[in-house]
């Protein structure tokens, strides 16, 4: 026979749950570290430009956010593990196209989340080209060289990734399409830095590489950047041509976004809006964003911010269906 003291005690427990998922009588926020999570492994783009972004919202906020990389399913298992926390403003996601732009939807049949329902956009935080490098060993010094190298070796040359579905596999895929269908080996990583490790070896002959990423190696002799991804050259790369100049009208940019749990009340997403926006207009945030090629995104709203990432991501989904890229 259940007592009445325990009902009451499940009461009162069931009434504080329901009380902090709502955000009523919740303490002033935030009033205790933020959790950022950030979908790739140390020293890769994301998790460059997501620190930067971190430590500029942490300033506004007057707490810590504290980086927490989940790896895996391009992005996916970040993504699920965000959807599935508290909503309470202290679990955010460090996003893109591929978890708050429905490309993962495209991608996976079954990715653990509905990111229109179980994720809400806080807003952009910046935009990255990649690059196309080649190994030094590659007998190319331009696109269009590479591009006529690939074409007479099909199936022969490796690329590396950061994995299947992300905007480095993307890039090159769509690249290779433009091209006229050429065909080469993928080989995705878990972790971006050891494909740029295997790069450096020769034991990949090429990859797409967001330019926060490439900066540490632009140098190397062991590689050679033949074509940045944007649609203008990148001022940290200015000698380095666009691939548009050799196929107009190409363009393949990353989009950052950071993103809650989607029942998050709305004037805690209100609050990180307004850190975020804080943040995109203090001057040493944005000259850390150019300093590694990254362009720091203008004010926006959450509204704009998921408009923006809807559109992108569905050119990503468009070229996911025609090549038939599915990942069980």
């Amino acid at each position: 026979m259940t007592t009445p003291a325990l009902i009451g005690r499940r009461t009162v427990l069931a009434l504080a749950a329901t009380l902090a998922e709502s955000g009523v009588a919740r303490a002033a926020y935030p009033d205790r570290p933020i959790r950022l999570v950030i979908p790739y492994g140390g020293g890769g783009q994301t998790d460059i430009v997501s620190r930067l972004i971190g430590d500029g919202m942490a300033q506004r906020l007057g707490q810590t956010v504290l980086p927490d990389n989940r790896v895996g399913a391009a992005g996916d298992v970040a993504a699920e593990l965000v959807s599935r926390a508290l909503a309470d403003g202290y679990t955010i996601l460090s996003g893109s196209t591929g978890t708050l732009g429905g490309v993962n939807a495209a991608l996976y049949r079954n990715p653990g989340y509905d990111w229109q329902r179980d994720l809400l956009p806080i807003g952009m935080f910046c935009t990255a080209q990649n690059v196309l490098l080649v190994h030094a060993s590659l007998p190319v010094r331009s696109l269009s060289e590479f591009l006529d190298y690939v074409r007479m070796n099909p199936d022969k040359v490796p690329y590396a990734s950061s994995g299947i579905g992300a905007t480095t596999h993307l890039s090159m895929e769509m690249l290779l399409e433009q091209a006229g269908g050429l065909r080469m080996i993928h080989v995705p990583y878990r972790q971006s830095t050891q494909g740029m490790t295997d790069l450096l070896a020769g034991r990949v002959k090429a990859r797409c590489l967001g330019l926060p990423e490439a900066e540490p190696v632009k140098a190397d002799p062991n590689i050679r950047a033949l074509a940045v991804t944007g649609s203008a050259r990148n001022p940290q790369w200015s000698d380095i041509p666009t691939v548009a100049e050799t196929l107009p009208g190409f363009e393949a940019v990353n989009a950052f976004a950071l993103g809650l749990p989607g029942r998050t009340p709305p004037d805690i997403v209100a609050q990180l809006s307004k850190a975020l926006n804080a943040a995109l207009a203090n001057d040493t945030v944005r000259a850390g964003f150019l300093r590694v090629g990254a362009d720091p995104a203008e004010a926006n709203t959450p509204e704009e911010a998921a408009a923006f990432l809807r559109r992108r991501g569905e050119r990503w989904a468009a070229l996911i269906r025609r090549l038939e890229i599915v990942v069980q």
